[in-house]
């Protein structure tokens, strides 16, 4: 939805920007009225490649190109559930050829893939995976502030005997089965689209920081409409990230949002589960595909 409304942008003088000065003056700010499923959001929560001063960049212009192409498809098929995007999933019907959502994607894998066979070749990792970080969350207290991240870099030991206790380095966890484990309390995340519903699906609720794409209108989801994230300052500083983590883990606004997390994992567990929404339109998708 907010890539469809990038022509709309343009035409009301919105984008391109008219300086760089608009990155930082609150021009951001301006509220977007009447983008369906998305009240009062703002030019900065919507997909990052508005903010722009080229009339011709090549972001923009592939995004407007892939929703023309969209309109022309025999069906369009989303990583999602019903009751988690309702509103906007219902203007899209009116727009798009038929939409089927078939999410959470993982979810729906797995209850599948269980039925038929005991292998687990059927995985969305890019890395190989180290699964001894999950022996050492074993060791933690439930809802704990766990930091497991990957990375490339060397770092220096001193880092590495400080943050001993604290925290767990690896080059590529297990996502899902990391999310899922009951010492995790929180997931600091970029608010990639697979990460947010990994995340809604296991009852986590975030501490977002998005840099580019749709990772802003997610985090404007999570954090206004879902109730289970909190947006960290593009001015990023220590004291911030630390208050943000404790509101999290400790204040009442931290308990609803846990509380709201495990709903969304309810009902993302409701629509892939027998007469589901997701499992429905998986079955819809499947006949479609033998008319065609």
């Amino acid at each position: 939805m907010g890539y469809t409304q990038y022509r709309q942008l343009i035409d009301k003088g919105l984008t391109p920007l008219r300086g760089e000065a608009s990155l930082t003056n609150a021009y951001l700010d301006t509220t977007i009225d009447r983008i369906l499923g998305m009240k009062d959001i703002r030019l900065r929560d919507l997909p990052s490649f508005v903010r722009i001063t080229d009339p011709e960049d090549i972001m923009l212009s592939f995004a407007m190109g892939e929703v023309e192409r969209a309109s022309k498809a025999s069906a369009i098929i989303l990583n999602s559930y019903d009751t988690l995007e309702y509103r906007v999933l219902e203007a899209l019907s009116s727009m798009f050829p038929p939409i089927y959502t078939i999410g959470p994607n993982h979810l729906l894998v797995n209850k599948i893939v269980s039925q038929i066979t005991t292998s687990s070749s059927i995985v969305s990792s890019l890395w190989k995976e180290e699964p001894e970080c999950l022996q050492w969350l074993d060791s933690k207290e439930p809802d704990w502030p766990d930091l497991v991240k990957g990375d490339t870099v060397i770092l220096p030991s001193e880092f590495a005997q400080e943050k001993k206790q604290r925290g767990l380095l690896v080059s590529w966890a297990p996502q899902e089965e990391v999310l899922n484990h009951p010492s995790i309390g929180g997931f600091l995340t970029h608010s990639g689209w697979n990460s947010t519903i990994e995340s809604l699906s296991a009852g986590v609720p975030m501490v977002i920081w998005p840099f580019f794409a749709d990772q802003q209108t997610n985090c404007w989801f999570s954090c206004t409409q879902w109730g289970v994230g909190l947006e960290i300052d593009s001015n990023v500083k220590r004291s911030e990230v630390e208050k943000l983590v404790r509101e999290l883990l400790s204040d009442e606004k931290g308990k609803e949002m846990r509380k709201n997390a495990m709903e969304w994992k309810r009902k993302a567990e409701e629509a892939t589960g027998p007469r589901g929404s997701s499992l429905l339109n998986l079955e819809k998708l499947v006949m479609l595909e033998f008319r065609l």
